[in-house]
């Protein structure tokens, strides 16, 4: 609307100034005659506008070269119009009036067959940009488009291919995802299925009464011990799923790590010695607090020293250390096992992995790191799988507290 304001008041202006040269050159009623003519003239040629405007909206315009030709003819007829009305009316001579006639025509011919030629390559882009969308609309994630002939065409371009790119990671993203939930329900199916189907052996049993008493207590203790088996991996797998929802909740304040380790140490140090294991702690005098739960902290040292434990070596060790770097604090737990090929250093950290062929045997589910990395992740900070010369260390890091 501010535009066609501005147009309108340039053209009152243009037409103030064209009277009152003519008035001064032709005289009032001949300037009056030029006026009317130019006055109808102007009429049509925005008739013909209204008309092409109508039409692009009912979606009736036609190609881009059409539109083009449409307005170079919407432009030159009116002028060609107004030469032969001035022509008649004797204000120019007719040998001029049909010479200058006879330019316009083939400036006409000229401007109508080089704006099909400019309209070429707006419309091959078009109708790649279409086509291309034809083919994402199909499946076709690896379209890739080339625009050349105008500036806002390369950027629609451009965008689109960034469409397609984000829509094609969306989609491995959620592919992905699905087959991490399948092998997720996959993987606890199994682990559930072992300790309930040796809980329902071993209660047959003492219900069948075919045992002693001495038989019979230690199936009650076996049975204990799967019953704590589940229990863990349902706490696990229930905790697995609240973080990876983003369902947390925890209060988040200043946590003192020399405390926290040496009470997760000493509550790890029964299941060690069952081992044969020594766990030692290597800590600095001076340890910059951290920022987080302590509750849960405390979950992520837990499941890496208890990971440590489990697959070092008898009267192995098992060493926990932490440095304070720039923002965060660093914490890692080495154990002296067997270690971690390179390959697979990533693909620890995913549910129910256990290494190599992923083999259902060995102790624990394999969900104890998957549950680290989600708390560490969710404290803003990283786990990872650090070079060591022997066996295995795992490190972590902890944003430092304001």
């Amino acid at each position: 609307m501010r535009r066609r304001g501005l147009l309108g008041a340039a053209g009152a202006g243009l037409v103030a100034v064209a009277v009152a040269v003519g008035v001064t050159v032709l005289g009032a009623a001949h300037t009056l005659v030029v006026v009317a003519v130019l006055a109808g003239i102007a009429q049509a040629t925005l008739a013909g506008a209204r008309w092409v405007t109508r039409a692009r909206r009912r979606g009736q315009a036609g190609p881009i070269s059409t539109q083009l030709a449409f307005v170079i003819a919407l432009v030159i007829a009116p002028v060609l119009l107004a030469l032969i009305v001035l022509a008649l009316t004797m204000f120019v001579s007719t040998d001029d009036a049909v010479l200058v006639g006879i330019i316009l025509v083939l400036s006409t011919v000229v401007g109508i067959g080089a704006a099909t030629w400019l309209s070429a390559g707006l419309s091959a882009d078009v109708a790649a940009i279409r086509d291309a969308l034809v083919r994402v609309g199909s499946g076709d994630r690896e379209v890739r488009i080339a625009a050349t002939s105008a500036a806002e065409l390369r950027e629609l371009a451009a965008q689109v291919s960034a469409m397609v790119d984000a829509l094609a990671h969306e989609e491995a993203g959620r592919a992905g995802s699905e087959e991490a939930r399948r092998l997720l329900v996959a993987h606890a199916s199994h682990d559930l299925r072992t300790p309930i189907t040796a809980l329902a052996l071993l209660a047959a049993a003492v219900d069948d009464e075919v045992v002693d008493e001495r038989m019979r207590a230690e199936y009650v203790r076996r049975m204990l011990t799967h019953i704590e088996a589940l229990s863990s991996l349902v706490d696990d797998l229930f905790e697995l799923s609240r973080l990876q929802a983003g369902d947390i909740h925890w209060s988040l304040g200043q946590v003192g790590l020399p405390e926290l380790v040496d009470e997760t140490v000493a509550a790890m140090r029964t299941a060690a010695e069952a081992r044969g294991v020594v766990v030692n702690v290597e800590l600095p005098d001076a340890l910059a607090p951290v920022r987080g739960n302590p509750e849960k902290l405390q979950r992520v040292l837990f499941n890496l020293i208890q990971n440590a434990i489990r697959h070092s070596p008898a009267d192995g060790t098992v060493v926990v250390r932490a440095r304070t770097m720039t923002d965060v604090v660093e914490l890692e737990v080495e154990d002296r096992g067997a270690g971690i090929p390179p390959a697979e250093r990533e693909r620890i950290f995913d549910a129910f992995y256990r290494g190599g062929d992923m083999s259902r045997s060995g102790d624990g589910a394999g969900l104890g790191l998957a549950v680290a990395q989600a708390i560490v992740d969710a404290h803003g900070g990283r786990i990872w799988v650090a070079d060591a010369p022997v066996g295995t260390r795992v490190r972590f890091s902890v944003p430092v507290a304001a």
